[in-house]
């Protein structure tokens, strides 16, 4: 909404007219610029499997990412009722996790920035285990988030590679968490083949997550294992500074002012990189699933 305090600027009033005028667009809050606007009805829009490194064969590919497999196009089927459909068209960007407690699955959209600017990552998901029992499964799914993967450019002073982790604890080990956590640790380094060109980190190990004070938090889950209702994320990270500004989920606004990413030592084939991610875990012998009805990605001019 536009700041009565602030003189009226009939370029950003356009602007904002477009975005209320498209349908899509209108239930984003994005920055001026849009890097990218992804709704799955149109396809995979450039989201794929986060393979790990390899080097010679896929067998010194690291365990934790030898489990990802692509994400799906899904109408979010289901055998009670058939198909739920998208929040808006039909189809639905879904990842699923193996059926084996503690298995992961992560979708990647990788980028890179014309120039360091605050960015905005909006999304529409939900989430929800597989519906293989007649009752809620509340409990089945252990987590759900999104995830960043940067560097500076190559001219930066002091160059890094920065990695803000966000997830929505919902349980661990058949207990109801219901927080937000984010991650300033990850586990080392380990060299892929023969040669020093290839490295690997399984950055979302369930060790190091730590609980966003203040950000406990209950979502809608609907009362049968095939309902599902849509939530809204976004997050503001600036790239000057390496540091988050926001985050947002529904109605609930949290500090994020404290809080820190994994950081590491630039590496020397990732300048000016701006990867985006969403993964989903499960806590039980059952497949989880993570739902993304579209994605608003924006920065400054």
């Amino acid at each position: 909404m536009t700041d009565p305090s602030l003189p009226y600027d009939p370029a950003d009033a356009l602007r904002r007219a477009i975005l209320l005028a498209t349908p899509g667009l209108s239930r984003f809050d994005p920055l001026p610029r849009l890097v990218a606007y992804d709704d799955f009805s149109n396809g995979y829009c450039g989201w794929s499997q986060l393979v790990g490194n390899y080097e010679d064969t896929l067998d010194t590919m690291l365990p934790g990412y030898a489990q990802h497999s692509s994400p799906m196009l899904s109408t979010l089927s289901h055998w009670d009722a058939g198909s739920h459909g998208a929040m808006s068209g039909s189809y639905a960007l879904k990842i699923a996790s193996q059926p084996k407690r503690g298995a992961q699955n992560v979708t990647i959209k990788r980028l890179t920035f014309r120039k360091p600017t605050p960015i905005r990552f909006e999304a529409y998901v939900t989430y929800k285990p597989e519906a293989s029992a007649l009752k809620l499964g509340d409990e089945d799914l252990r987590s759900f988030g999104f995830l960043f993967d940067l560097q500076h450019e190559h001219t930066h002073p002091s160059p890094e590679r920065v990695m803000p982790h966000f997830r929505f604890l919902n349980a661990h080990g058949g207990k109801r968490r219901e927080c937000w956590q984010f991650k300033q640790g990850s586990t080392a380094f380990v060299e892929i083949g023969d040669e020093n060109k290839t490295r690997s980190h399984y950055h979302l190990a369930d060790e190091d997550w730590q609980d966003l004070p203040g950000g406990s938090q209950t979502l809608c889950y609907n009362e049968i294992p095939t309902k599902v209702n849509w939530t809204y994320l976004r997050f503001d990270f600036d790239v000057v500074s390496m540091r988050p500004t926001g985050f947002q989920c529904n109605d609930r606004v949290f500090d994020v002012s404290d809080v820190d990413s994994i950081r590491m030592p630039a590496m020397h084939n990732l300048w000016n990189m701006l990867n985006f991610a969403f993964f989903v875990e499960t806590d039980t012998d059952k497949r989880a699933f993570l739902y993304v009805d579209s994605v608003c990605i924006s920065g400054g001019l």
